[in-house]
């Protein structure tokens, strides 16, 4: 996978943490393995962590995976966005992006605490424009599959209110 020379094509937690929103306990993946335009895969191993901010009645269930493939999507929006305004957006804050749907999750476990070695999450940008993504994702331990799914990002919801369809069917004018 290909990446602008000026940015890095692997991430480590803190390069992860300077760009998503979540920080401490809550930045859960611990490194990007690679990435281009269309794809991340990321690695994270605070699924074990007895402290997981996500756990709950001492068990981390397997819908949290979906707050895991949310911050790969955060990090690889971040990524898409440095790329394509070049060097100097480095270090410009990110765009918030907000996850407004998940639809066809597939859990193929009960919880994430129990699986021993470190998680693979990929999510793949199928479609999308401006404001609006369409990811599909997956989070795997080794070569067995723990959940999928995709989501809607939406990076600035009040564009969708100011959107020409929305004002039309709304019965008003741009």
């Amino acid at each position: 996978m290909l990446t602008p020379p000026h940015l890095p094509s692997t991430l480590q937690h803190d390069d992860i943490a300077r760009r998503i929103p979540h920080q401490g306990s809550m930045c859960l993946l611990d490194s990007v393995s690679t990435w281009d335009a269309q794809h991340i895969v990321c690695q994270a191993s605070s699924h074990r962590a007895p402290d997981h901010p996500l756990r709950a009645h001492g068990r981390l269930g397997a819908a949290c995976g979906v707050e895991y493939a949310a911050q790969a999507m955060a990090v690889h929006g971040t990524l898409v966005a440095q790329a394509l305004a070049g060097e100097s957006a480095e270090h410009t804050p990110p765009r918030a992006g907000y996850l407004a749907s998940v639809r066809s999750v597939t859990l193929s476990v009960e919880r994430l605490d129990t699986i021993a070695g470190p998680l693979t999450i990929r999510a793949d940008r199928l479609t999308g424009d401006d404001n609006t993504i369409l990811y599909s994702f997956s989070l795997q331990a080794g070569d067995q599959n723990l959940l999928a799914g995709r989501a809607v990002v939406v990076l600035d919801a009040s564009a969708l209110a100011r959107s020409p369809s929305t004002q039309q069917a709304a019965g008003t004018s741009p």
